[in-house]
């Protein structure tokens, strides 16, 4: 069984019944006791997990608010942090975004950026960028990618949406978690948008964040990015002295306060 396998396979036991055991995922695995405390050891360094006496744990839950009431929450701080991650884009750059409230408001300045091409699962943000002046005065190319309508928010999900991005490889991935804490890395409340994340992560050169100040320090139950792999966090000005942005500064070199 492949490693990314396993690691799907835990995802499910720990969203199921909240904890796990070593014994118990080495005989639903058919694999050694070892192989599994590695696993445990792995994902809880991509923040997907806590590793306990005899098993691991999930990550307490930080339940993620309707996509209708993020849309209104911290906007001034969001609409800085839209505008300072645009002034690192240039033409001929290829970007990976993910859905969300944050990356809806950063579409808007994504919009004034000329020759990009943004691959999303996004509907809004697809149909931001295409209209006339994205397309022939800016020269913007939008791709959507295919998939299955989420229930809750305006975005594709699912095997088919994750094999398109796999079919594409980006310069930069633009993504907006739930929580970002130093130790457990970037987390997303839904499993589903954990995977889109990932998956775009995988596939491009570099991972910028999108997280105000209030997503700092807070952790949610999946992991899609280790602290360590992330190339650059955008944040505002009010997370500035925290003690949280302090740990994280510890793991991310690329800092920005907008």
């Amino acid at each position: 069984m492949w490693k990314e396998e396993r690691f799907q396979k835990i995802r499910i036991l720990i969203q199921t019944y909240g904890r796990v055991t070593t014994t118990r995922a080495a005989e639903d695995l058919d694999v050694s006791k070892e192989t599994i405390r590695r696993d445990f050891s792995e994902m809880e360094q991509r923040g997907e997990l806590k590793k306990i006496r005899g098993g691991a744990i999930g990550l307490v839950p930080e339940h993620e608010p309707p996509i209708a009431l993020r849309n209104n929450e911290q906007r001034k701080e969001k609409r800085a942090i839209a505008k300072a991650v645009a002034s690192r884009m240039k033409s001929g750059l290829t970007l990976f975004v993910d859905a969300g409230s944050t990356t809806s408001i950063l579409a808007e300045e994504l919009a004034k950026v000329n020759g990009i091409t943004v691959i999303t699962n996004s509907l809004f943000i697809a149909q931001r960028l295409s209209d006339e002046k994205c397309r022939i005065t800016n020269s913007i190319t939008t791709i959507l990618l295919g998939g299955i309508l989420h229930d809750s928010l305006p975005a594709t999900f699912g095997e088919k949406t994750i094999a398109e991005i796999y079919r594409h490889h980006a310069d930069i991935t633009l993504v907006s978690p739930v929580g970002l804490d130093a130790r457990y890395g970037a987390t997303s409340f839904d499993p589903a948008e954990a995977e889109i994340a990932r998956a775009m992560i995988d596939n491009s050169t570099l991972s910028y964040i999108l997280a105000d100040s209030t997503k700092l320090g807070r952790t949610s139950r999946f992991g899609f990015c280790p602290s360590e792999n992330i190339d650059a966090l955008f944040t505002d000005k009010k997370a500035r002295g925290s003690m949280e942005l302090l740990k994280i500064r510890d793991r991310i070199e690329d800092v920005v306060l907008a």
